[in-house]
């Protein structure tokens, strides 16, 4: 698009070169887990998980099933 600068990280060295920190790069893992639960709640129905020392199956209506304590 004519007039649209690219956008380029905030973190870069002194010679030009990005780098991640590690708060950015725990901050994107955890919206990369988020967004892939919520395709795989809109695609299977439901995901499994941990939660208080169980392995749970969580439905997309909101029932949880516990599979399996830790």
């Amino acid at each position: 698009m004519p007039g649209k600068k690219r956008k380029t990280s905030n973190h870069v060295t002194s010679d030009g070169y990005s780098y991640l920190t590690k708060r950015l790069l725990v901050n994107k893992a955890k919206s990369a887990g988020v967004i892939a639960s919520q395709d795989a709640m809109g695609l299977m129905g439901f995901v499994v998980t941990v939660k208080d020392g169980w392995v749970v199956k969580q439905y997309a209506d909101g029932n949880t099933e516990q599979l399996q304590e830790i």
